[in-house]
């Protein structure tokens, strides 16, 4: 004879939990009942209780974050399982904690949850480090688009000779540009030695010295970019450039 499956409810607060026990012979009928506070200690206490009245199984709602401290205590010890909070919403007047809780492990056994998918640890991980990485590369076009729209509005045709203005020639320029160097001979000494675009386009680019009313918008815009440092170049070489003919 296989052992009765016995499910916890969780009606989940910012501060407090109400948790409720059944099994599935008498899912109206609460075995136990309990509140814990959401602190990491009684985290720690309610796997243990449920583990003392032999749950196997948990279900809680989805509200706002504050399930996520729970499922992470409760991870690996028990098969859990997120209700979409609509899909237990009690009828007007009647909510209660430990009655919320109760309706909810009742609905789980009755196949009557909507229930949320919730990817496993490591696809967490995954996913955190693509968001990331997607956040990074969002921010980096914005900046970079800002810094360009900076130059066209000063003359300064870097973008048409450089490719990547976040790359390393760009990046050092930019630098240069922010500290207030206007002259077009030592900006190009920064290029890198793999610039496609002749010194003299180069030149005839950054020709046109920053007017004084742009230097505090450069510097204010140029400094993001130059916190998140110059953009690595496959291959290790330095920034790809494109060549725009003769100037």
């Amino acid at each position: 004879m296989e052992p009765k499956l016995i499910v916890a409810g969780i009606d989940v607060h910012k501060k407090m939990l109400a948790v409720v026990v059944v099994d599935e012979d008498h899912p109206q009928q609460a075995r136990e009942q309990r509140k814990f506070a959401t602190n990491g200690s009684d985290l720690k206490h309610l796997a243990a209780w449920l583990d003392s009245h032999g749950v196997s199984l948990v279900v809680m709602e989805s509200t706002a974050l504050y399930w996520r401290p729970v499922w992470l205590a409760l991870e690996g010890q028990y098969a859990l399982h997120l209700a979409q909070a609509q899909s237990n919403a009690a009828p007007r007047g009647r909510k209660s904690d430990y009655v919320d809780a109760l309706r909810l492990a009742r609905r789980f056994l009755a196949a009557e949850l909507r229930l949320s998918f919730v990817p496993d640890a490591e696809q967490r991980t995954w996913r955190c480090v693509s968001r990331n990485k997607h956040q990074k590369r969002q921010r980096r076009v914005q900046i970079q688009n800002q810094i360009e729209a900076l130059l066209e509005e000063c003359q300064i045709k870097l973008s048409s000779v450089i490719t990547d203005l976040l790359g390393l020639t760009g990046y050092r320029i930019l630098q240069a540009l922010a500290r207030g160097e206007t002259d077009p001979a030592k900006l190009v000494e920064l290029a890198a030695v793999n610039l496609k675009a002749s010194k003299e386009q180069l030149a005839e680019a950054v020709s046109v010295p920053m007017q004084s009313q742009y230097a505090g918008q450069a510097h204010r815009r140029v400094e993001p970019a130059i916190g998140q440092g110059p953009a690595k170049p496959s291959g290790g070489g330095s920034a790809v450039v494109r060549n725009t003919g003769s100037a």
